[in-house]
């Protein structure tokens, strides 16, 4: 079984609301964001590989694009942008493109932050 992945790297920002006055997250702020994807699978006869890395790149490029440059509270189902639910509405996004999709991970890396939503294939 193999797995192989691709990453992106986009710009946003977003704030927590919800948290208490002078707590750092309330504030509006940004991030640089690196978003991964992964496919497992066998490799397809015929063809020699597990899925056309184009493929990959294609819908990660299109995910990262609705989200760079963006406030991210404002996306529908990113009310409140945790990188775990940034993760379950990218893999959603990806998974209608892609669907042996196996792993999401959004990181924050300037902060050595990461999330992974391992989706069991």
């Amino acid at each position: 079984m193999f797995e192989i992945s691709k990453a992106v790297t986009f710009e946003a920002a977003h704030f927590m609301g919800g948290k208490p006055e002078g707590h750092p997250y309330r504030n509006l702020h940004g991030h640089s964001f690196r978003l991964e994807a992964a496919i497992k699978g066998r490799v397809k006869p015929g063809e020699e590989w597990v899925e056309d890395f184009s493929k990959l790149t294609e819908a990660l490029k299109a995910t990262a694009e609705k989200l760079d440059h963006s406030l991210l509270n404002e996306i529908d189902g990113l009310s409140v942008p945790t990188l775990e639910r940034i993760c379950l509405w990218a893999a959603r996004e990806i998974k209608s493109e892609l669907p042996r999709l196996s792993r999401i991970t959004l990181s924050r890396p300037s902060l050595n932050e990461s999330c992974t939503l391992d989706l069991g294939q």
